[in-house]
């Protein structure tokens, strides 16, 4: 099994790093390791301080079809495009706005790599 990297543009709403948040789309960088971390997805945030967030990967794909939230992330749907996704930890806060497409397709690949049934 190989990590699955997905390299996506997103829109930080809120960031402790205020050139960020005024920048529009930004580069991010979703990486799962099947071998090493099954449960969870890592989120690269570009920035002055670089952030890596780890997201439970069960809470990513709910968090595609209702509110949902865990240990200082919280995940929800933005209309039909979108999924906001909100980290808050000791490291600091971001809000972060990432097409539902791309947050799908990532997760898709994530079951692939594991040799997982798709959710529906």
């Amino acid at each position: 099994m190989s990590v699955i990297e997905q390299y996506a543009r997103v829109h930080i709403v809120t960031d402790e790093d205020p050139l960020l948040e005024s920048h529009g789309a930004v580069p991010v960088v979703l990486r799962y390791d099947p071998e090493h971390d099954p449960r969870h997805v890592r989120v690269d945030l570009p920035g002055a301080r670089p952030l890596e967030w780890v997201v439970d990967r069960d809470l990513l794909e709910h968090g595609l079809k209702a509110p949902v939230d865990s240990g200082g992330i919280r995940v929800w749907p933005c209309g039909r495009v979108q999924a906001v996704v909100e980290f808050h930890s000791g490291q600091g806060h971001s809000v972060v706005e990432f097409d539902t497409k791309t947050l799908s397709r990532f997760l898709r690949l994530t079951h692939v790599a594991k040799a997982e049934p798709v959710p529906h």
